[in-house]
């Protein structure tokens, strides 16, 4: 990997650690016309994603039920400051729930429709769809109580060596934070554009699919989309990014 840095020293290290505390989004750190991109909403080929999400969201199922009939024509009804706390702790479930599997739920509960795989196109569109209803709203994950442990497995999954390389998404993402890795500079990994249109594989990426692609990057056995830890360091992701408007459908490399 071409990692090009300056003289690493110590207090290089620190500065940077310091840094990534402040969360920056990845927008920041995108070329000009890529911002440009993003903010036109005609130029922003995520917005594709977008309107199959819409489509899918007022179109009723086989009972006669659609996502509209509870929440409105495109979604009118939608509350971006709830959309905005996601993942949340359901007592029911036991466990996080990721807007993503909110979704998929509330097909199989209230629309009588047979749940599909997490990361399936359809639910990806959805969640794309939902998210961007909030565009704007600063990101607000509520990480205590119940919800801290699964916090406290993100983070340390986040900070773990794995693959071939032995290199984990700190390395990246905190300590190199500002670095160039070939023709892109290396984020915070903020979670607040996704799911996000990514050029490099000029399609939409959940946030479970740029762990896949990140885990084979470091030649690292990726875990299923949807699996408990993917869905602990997307509660560790997102509120490591409170405060930070949604900007879904983010544009990234």
């Amino acid at each position: 990997m071409s990692l090009r840095l300056p003289a690493i020293t110590l207090l290089t290290l620190l500065c940077g650690a310091a840094a990534a505390s402040e969360p920056r989004s990845g927008y920041d750190y995108l070329p000009e016309e890529f911002q440009a991109m993003q903010d036109d909403s005609f130029e922003n080929p995520g917005m594709f994603t977008v309107d199959q999400g819409r489509e899918l969201f007022n179109t009723a199922g086989d009972d006669g039920i659609s996502c509209a009939d509870c929440h409105g024509p495109d979604g009118e009804k939608l509350d971006p400051k709830r959309i905005a706390r996601y993942p949340i702790f359901s007592k029911r479930h036991g466990g996080p729930v990721t807007l993503q599997k909110q979704i998929d739920l509330c097909r199989e509960e209230r629309m009588n429709e047979f749940p599909l795989t997490y990361d399936d196109p359809s639910l990806v569109a959805l969640e794309t769809f939902v998210r961007h209803r909030a565009r704007g709203e600063p990101v607000n994950v509520d990480v205590s109580g119940p919800m801290r442990p699964h916090y406290e497995a993100g983070k340390r999954l986040f900070r773990t060596r794995i693959g071939q390389l032995q290199m984990a998404c700190y390395h990246c993402h905190d300590l190199y934070t500002g670095a160039n890795l070939r023709d892109q500079v290396l984020n915070q990994a903020q979670t607040n554009g996704f799911p996000t249109h990514r050029l490099l594989i000029q399609d939409i990426s959940s946030l479970h699919r740029k762990f896949r692609d990140c885990f084979a990057t470091l030649r690292a056995m990726p875990f299923q989309p949807g699996s408990e830890p993917y869905i602990d360091l997307e509660v560790y992701m997102n509120a490591r990014g409170n405060g930070l408007p949604i900007e879904t459908p983010g544009i990234r490399r």
